[in-house]
């Protein structure tokens, strides 16, 4: 068994390579053409060990061999310049793939205290709650409340309702089956024709956290929040300088002045997407997500891509890649 760097300018009839999230494309690229009959990838999609189990908000718990492999392949490992280096560093912690899991940590630390006065409210026991907060599933619940509230539910009324829906005595997972029942109803916005408001979403894509809170915390969300949309906004800029493949996909920038002022918020939310989930290629929307909020989300940037094709008078079912289907899923 050789190495990548050992197994360069080596050839033999069959290549056996293992794949992990931290390698690089130009490792993999050598692994893979050692082979003259065959080569094989086998990838590694399994989590680290119980004592590093407290992941970076930006990692992704739910990883598949495909997304493995596309991370790879967006992997250089190239030596840098230290310009190159600078400038690098500045993308990673300037993207909004960063500042979205930053806004999200904020959220979930600023909103704790409600939602466990909420929790009390509903009925819950102060064991109940406690159980509730240290669930692996508190994260999710969380995220799941301020989604709610961004599509305007009122969660003060609707919590409470759900958690008294039915008996949660025997539940080995509180938060886990109080999320499920927050997920399910809330599938759709709230309201209905006329009625139905459009959700509070940062860039079009991230849901506002909303209500009581320190003015501190208020403060740091509401920095993320003004990052995140310059960010898509510089993002969508370097997009249209570069005249960038996607771009062209969108039915390109109307020369109409209305017109071009609404295209450009509905390519906004696209270059958010594309940044936020470090999407590079051709395709606007890059592969098919395999974590349900990424689904979300690409759901929301796909029907800005429509928008933006309706606008430019090009076929809104227009599909750049077969990848890119989504479920029609809660916006």
């Amino acid at each position: 068994m050789q190495t990548a760097y050992r197994a360069q300018g080596i050839t033999t009839d069959t290549a056996h390579t293992v794949a992990t999230s931290r390698s690089t494309r130009e490792n993999f690229y050598v692994a893979m053409t050692r082979g003259r009959h065959a080569n094989h990838a086998y990838v590694a999609i399994d989590q680290p060990d119980d004592n590093h189990d407290q992941a970076h908000p930006s990692e992704n718990p739910y990883a598949t061999a495909r997304s493995v492999l596309y991370g790879v392949l967006q992997h250089a490992g190239a030596e840098l310049s230290a310009h190159e280096t600078i400038t690098a560093e500045h993308e990673r912690w300037g993207s909004i793939a960063q500042l979205a899991a930053e806004y999200e940590t904020i959220a979930q630390a600023a909103q704790h205290d409600r939602w466990a006065n909420l929790l009390h409210r509903s009925g819950l026991t102060e064991q109940q709650v406690d159980d509730v907060f240290g669930s692996d599933a508190y994260g999710a619940l969380s995220a799941e409340l301020r989604r709610a509230e961004a599509n305007h539910y009122n969660t003060d009324v609707l919590l409470p309702k759900l958690v008294q829906a039915r008996s949660l005595d025997d539940v080995d997972d509180l938060a886990s089956v109080i999320h499920h029942r927050v997920e399910r109803a809330t599938s759709r916005p709230a309201g209905s024709g006329r009625t139905r408001r459009a959700p509070r979403l940062i860039a079009g894509l991230i849901p506002e956290a909303n209500g009581p809170m320190s003015t501190e915390m208020r403060r740091s969300l509401d920095e993320r929040r003004d990052l995140i949309e310059q960010r898509a906004e510089a993002c969508l800029d370097s997009a249209l300088t570069s005249s960038d493949e996607w771009i062209a996909a969108l039915g390109g920038q109307p020369k109409e002045v209305r017109t071009a002022a609404a295209w450009r918020q509905q390519a906004m939310i696209v270059a958010a997407y594309r940044d936020r989930y470090r999407i590079t290629g051709r395709a606007p929307l890059g592969p098919a997500p395999q974590m349900i909020s990424q689904k979300i989300e690409a759901a929301r940037a796909r029907q800005a891509v429509e928008a933006a094709r309706a606008l430019t008078g090009k076929d809104a079912a227009h599909r750049t890649s077969p990848t890119q289907t989504v479920d029609p899923l809660r916006l």
